[in-house]
């Protein structure tokens, strides 16, 4: 009895040894190239003129870094519709934005974003999507997870004999993060399509399930293939995090590509798409 009764003590007096030194431990992070970041996705709202279009770009910086201006105010921005041959300058704003108020979007053209930065040509080309229309927008509680929550429903028509993929978001006002989805029709080719979206709660995020009175946009996005498998391969490592058997996450590339210096390519990626909106408030 002595000895487990040494045997406790030791324990103890150990245990308070590890609450009782703390030693500081200063970790080294290799900071990786500084690159450009390209945020160009050019929306065009159904119904709307799309002339107006923004693109935005700036710099990375470190894993810790807060205080640094990234903005990117010396560069040239153009995109050209490959099939008209039209081009669209995009006017500096000073402040890391560039803008346009003449852009002329069409259905399955193919669209090319040229950015000139410290003498070096960025480029990416992308066709623009169509998307259907929204047939439906309900609500109901039997379809998620949890039969206790509300969900909001969308239903839309694909078309029949060709590929279509597809982005959506929801978001409802107050929330940190919209919430993404991505669909292909490899399993619904020319069905209705119906998908839903249910919140729980989150409170590292300050989500709340939804409520009777609560409003949620919608955002339906006609993509293309290789835009969806980058959103796919993004979603994924995002709604992952902190799972320990998910896959280790990748370093993900968009589509653009450094024409001048290959080694030196940026971040970020050039979309064109056509977007339904709508938004929905629960009863």
């Amino acid at each position: 009895m002595k000895r487990y009764i040494k045997n406790i003590a030791a324990l103890i007096i150990a245990s308070l040894g590890l609450f009782a030194c703390e030693d500081v431990i200063d970790v080294e992070l290799q900071t990786g190239q500084i690159r450009l970041v390209i945020e160009a996705s050019l929306d065009w709202e159904k119904g709307t003129l799309g002339n107006n279009q923004t693109i935005k770009l700036s710099t990375s910086t470190p894993y810790f870094e807060t205080a640094n201006n990234t903005a990117v105010t010396n560069a040239t921005v153009m995109v050209t519709n490959l099939d008209t041959n039209e081009v669209f300058n995009f006017v500096n704003q000073n402040d890391g934005i560039y803008t346009t108020d003449v852009f002329v979007p069409i259905e399955n053209n193919q669209y090319q974003l040229e950015v000139v930065y410290n003498n070096e040509t960025y480029i990416a080309t992308e066709t623009l999507i169509p998307v259907p229309d929204i047939n439906d927008v309900n609500q109901s509680v039997d379809g998620g997870i949890d039969p206790d929550l509300l969900e909001v429903n969308i239903y839309f028509d694909d078309p029949a004999d060709e590929d279509n993929f597809y982005l959506i978001r929801y978001y409802e006002e107050g929330d940190l993060f919209p919430y993404f989805e991505d669909y292909s029709d490899e399993f619904s080719n020319g069905n209705e399509v119906h998908d839903f979206f249910e919140k729980q709660e989150d409170e590292d995020n300050d989500q709340a399930e939804f409520q009777p009175g609560d409003s949620v946009d919608i955002s339906l996005y006609g993509i293309s293939e290789r835009y969806y498998n980058y959103m796919r391969i993004l979603i994924e490592q995002y709604y992952s995090g902190g799972n320990p058997f998910s896959s280790n996450g990748v370093q993900l590339k968009g589509n653009c590509v450094n024409a001048t210096n290959q080694a030196n390519y940026p971040y970020g990626y050039f979309r064109a798409t056509q977007v339904v909106k709508t938004s929905y408030t629960f009863q």
